[in-house]
């Protein structure tokens, strides 16, 4: 059994890894979150020990360890803006650590964080759970079957969401990277691991609640709308009174995967407890287009 720390406990997030732990037969023996809104902890790892101040989580996880009790992995769900900042903490603790994506914001924290990994000699993991979607990963094998064949590709996802975003955290790009980070960085990571490197990065439209571009691959070209407003959102979603559409059409023909979202947390953490996981090669691609996003197309 291994044991667990998490930081951020009250976001949308943080209880798919604490299902994640309890499902692959772990503990969670440490949390952190400024926001004492965490009753969620009660239905996964009611005995965890619970701080709302930094540093005193941080002293607890010394006191363990020094008593041969240290925690093998710091999960991490807080802000995007601070994961890099946690990361680090996570690694001197000597464990390694598996983070919620945007791994980072910026390409050049990823390769600081590879110099803090050698020297520590732990390993930082990503959750890209979408790699492991039994669709998604069927049609990685056919585009390898397909050869040089290059695809047209529209993505659509419109995930309405109330006033309060624009007035959190995520409502600031300094602090989430904005709505291409927040909503789109796992359709992105698909697109990249599946057609190839980025050769262009188009952005048509930026704004808070939404955005809008074209991101040419080496055998794919992507157009992609993602939104946050929920006047967006086709008819046939407002009809059934849904709040989110989310849409992959391969040239003509429409990409299903509405079903096997539920468990990918936990296949991921099962990955990695059995020496697979997804490290920080395998995010950089997708890091690099939402930096461009952010920057005009500009990487």
């Amino acid at each position: 059994m291994k044991r667990f720390a998490l930081i951020g406990a009250a976001g949308y997030i943080a209880p798919r890894h604490m299902k994640a732990i309890k499902e692959t037969g772990n503990d969670l023996v440490a949390i952190l979150d400024p926001s004492d809104s965490v009753g969620v902890i009660d239905s996964y790892f009611p005995n965890s020990d619970y701080f709302r101040e930094f540093e005193r989580f941080d002293r607890h996880l010394e006191k363990l360890r020094r008593e041969g009790r240290g925690v093998d992995y710091v999960s991490i769900c807080s802000p995007n803006y601070l994961h890099d900042s946690h990361i680090r903490f996570g690694l001197r603790h000597q464990a390694d650590v598996i983070c919620e994506k945007p791994l980072v914001l910026n390409p050049w924290n990823v390769g600081a964080l590879q110099e803090i990994e050698q020297e520590t000699g732990r390993t930082i993991y990503t959750i890209l759970q979408l790699r492991l979607h039994p669709a998604i990963r069927e049609l990685k094998r056919m585009a390898e079957a397909s050869g040089d064949r290059k695809y047209d590709i529209q993505i659509n996802y419109i995930t309405a969401r109330g006033c309060w975003y624009l007035y959190s955290w995520k409502g600031d790009i300094q602090k989430s990277g904005g709505v291409a980070t927040n909503i789109g960085i796992h359709f992105f990571d698909m697109m990249t691991w599946i057609f190839g490197c980025p050769v262009k990065n188009e952005v048509i439209q930026n704004e808070p609640t939404k955005c809008r571009g074209i991101l040419h691959l080496d055998r794919a070209t992507v157009s992609w709308f993602l939104s946050l407003d929920s006047h967006d959102l086709p008819d046939e979603a407002k009809n059934q009174n849904k709040r989110t559409y989310r849409s992959i059409k391969i040239g003509e023909d429409e990409l299903e995967f509405s079903e096997g979202f539920t468990d990918l947390h936990t296949k991921s953490y099962a990955d990695i407890l059995s020496g697979g996981g997804f490290g920080l090669d395998d995010a950089k691609q997708s890091i690099d287009v939402i930096y461009g996003i952010r920057n005009g197309g500009k990487s």
